[in-house]
């Protein structure tokens, strides 16, 4: 009897503390604790265990292995920027188009006139191509190759200008743009929007426009020429371009030498009949002149007889009337 009033007793005090409002929240509170805590140590244990792998001195074949993947990466990289080919600045290609070409001095008299800029009443050669779309609306302008961003500056002439410089020294010029979304020292990738088409004191004929420019070693290209061609392209052909105009230097200045071989002989063979009549060999010649001046010597005494005969015969008529 004493043990079922005990257990009574017992059921009883638990479900009065079952029945208290504190109950729960201090058992939610208690558990919410205990996953904290644990979470914590879990948190303390994994930086422990990372120091201590970090303060672990790694092996020299670990650093080879390490340093050949990132060469590796980088040369992979090199060789992927080199094989990339040059790709319009323009995000839709089939919503924008050329308005302005590249000058080129070998281009027929409608391109060429079709690549002239003016301004402040003076017509300028383009030294890029101009970009517009047929309703004068803006349009995204994206980068045509990888590279990184060397220069982001607001030209009073261009707008805002951003250049991208790439491998093989090779540059990319993009002016004339709103809304620049990169810095210098930026890396990006090609088809990467750099801003928006806008307008610019230069080329304000074009309206919202963009001009985009190409440049190996400084000199500008025509874009047009290697859109869809590998970097390397480009520095190829500037190489050979250069190599033509060494080579037509050369060949002006041999055949200039050739002509004034020519030249000189001529006067050789000019001088020697000019002075021929003082040569050693010219007796002959000297007699001649020898003879004309004693013949001409002659011919100016016989003037001189005429006159003295005929003032003989004034004076035999004087006699005779006399």
């Amino acid at each position: 009897m004493r043990e079922d009033g005990k257990k009574s007793v017992t059921k009883l005090k638990f479900k009065r503390l079952m029945r208290k409002k504190w109950l729960y929240p201090a058992l939610y509170l208690s558990v919410a604790a205990l996953v904290l805590v644990g979470v914590f140590w879990y948190q303390q244990s994994s930086n422990n265990v990372e120091n201590k792998i970090a303060e672990q001195p790694q092996s020299d074949v670990q650093d080879d292995v390490v340093t050949q993947k990132s060469m590796n990466e980088h040369d992979s990289q090199a060789v992927m920027n080199q094989n990339e080919n040059l790709g319009v600045p323009v995000a839709d290609a089939k919503a924008a188009s050329i308005v302005t070409k590249f000058y080129d001095y070998d281009a027929s008299q409608d391109q060429q006139e079709n690549a002239l800029v003016l301004y402040n009443n003076k017509y300028y050669q383009s030294e890029g191509v101009d970009y517009t779309k047929e309703d004068g609306s803006a349009f995204d302008v994206t980068a045509a190759l990888s590279g990184t961003v060397t220069e982001v500056k607001e030209d009073p002439l261009y707008g805002n200008v951003v250049e991208i410089t790439h491998d093989d020294d090779v540059t990319t010029v993009y002016s004339s743009l709103d809304d620049v979304q990169v810095k210098a020292g930026s890396e990006v990738i090609q088809g990467d929007v750099l801003g928006k088409a806008g307008t610019s004191s230069f080329g304000q004929d074009s309206g919202v426009h963009v001009h985009f420019e190409v440049r190996s070693e400084g000199q500008p290209v025509n874009p047009e020429s290697f859109f869809g061609q590998p970097i390397s392209k480009i520095k190829e052909d500037v190489a050979k371009q250069e190599e033509q105009e060494k080579a037509a230097p050369e060949a002006t200045t041999e055949q200039q030498a050739d002509d004034q071989g020519d030249n000189t002989l001529t006067d050789d063979q000019q001088q020697g009949i000019d002075e021929a009549p003082a040569a050693p060999d010219a007796g002959d010649d000297g007699s001649d002149a020898d003879a004309n001046q004693g013949q001409t010597t002659d011919d100016e005494q016989t003037p001189d007889d005429g006159q003295s005969s005929d003032e003989d015969s004034a004076s035999s008529l004087s006699d005779t009337q006399a």
